[in-house]
């Protein structure tokens, strides 16, 4: 029996799927149901427009809330200790006024201001520069103002780095999955040759919960929608007098401190 190209391509794709599939696979193509698998969000899930984050190092973030943010993030997100300060992997560290706002200091300001420690991480611009330069659209913006990293995408050219004025971003210049104390399971590894940062945990947010770092600072940190004029974090910059890093720039950072 002969049969034409156009009848041996269908036969072909069939096989395919049914050497896939199973036989159900076959039928329900046939039925015209095989479509893209849809995620169902969690009706607990955290929705807002643009996410935004007030740390208050006036009176609240003292050095041991500081370091328990810093751990309860590296820990949750698989954050390797490398051990060596030119390969450090951070999402989330500790760095003093003096450093943070370059620019806002000055000759009369005293030590203890220009030294005041305080928590630093991905800014989460408005205007991110590290996504207009990536190559591959592996940093990229999402619709409620979460800057992410796509590290199957990452290609390590590390231009969003460069761009970044936050050093907000960490290279993987090895492997750092054998320099996890504890892993998570729940959260997945990186590789060598990938860039990584602070996601605002976008992964909580989608189960109802708000960042690690926000619960573990114990109202220390607060974290809500800009564009909610009844959230927390817009009644706090309604009411107090706060800063940003690097304003000047025109990223519009999304994380606010009050001084």
């Amino acid at each position: 029996m002969s049969i034409n190209r156009r009848q041996f391509l269908k036969m072909a794709g069939i096989s395919t799927i049914a050497g896939l599939g199973g036989i159900s696979a076959v039928g329900t193509l046939s039925r015209n149901w095989l479509e893209a698998s849809q995620v169902t969000k969690d009706p607990k899930a955290l929705i807002g427009k643009r996410w935004a984050m007030v740390i208050d190092i006036k009176k609240k973030m003292d050095e041991a809330t500081m370091k328990r943010c810093i751990d309860v993030c590296h820990q949750i997100h698989n954050v390797p200790d490398i051990g060596r300060p030119k390969e450090e992997i951070k999402w989330i560290w500790k760095e003093i006024f003096e450093h943070a706002f370059p620019g806002q200091e000055h000759e009369y300001m005293g030590e203890d201001i220009k030294h005041l420690p305080l928590l630093v991480l991905c800014n989460q611009c408005d205007n991110p520069a590290c996504v207009r330069v990536c190559p591959t659209k592996a940093t990229f913006k999402r619709e409620d103002g979460i800057v992410m990293m796509d590290m199957h995408r990452c290609i390590g050219c590390r231009f969003c780095m460069a761009a970044c004025p936050f050093g907000a971003r960490s290279f993987n210049w090895r492997d750092p999955r054998p320099f996890i104390k504890e892993e998570n399971k729940e959260y997945p590894t990186r590789m060598k040759g990938v860039v990584e940062k602070c996601t605002f945990c976008y992964e909580r947010l989608a189960i109802g919960k708000k960042p690690a770092c926000v619960e573990e600072s114990k109202g220390a940190i607060f974290f809500g929608d800009l564009e909610d004029p009844n959230s927390e974090v817009s009644k706090i910059l309604r009411s107090q007098y706060t800063i940003r890093r690097k304003s000047e720039l025109g990223t519009r950072p999304s994380i606010y401190y009050i001084i």
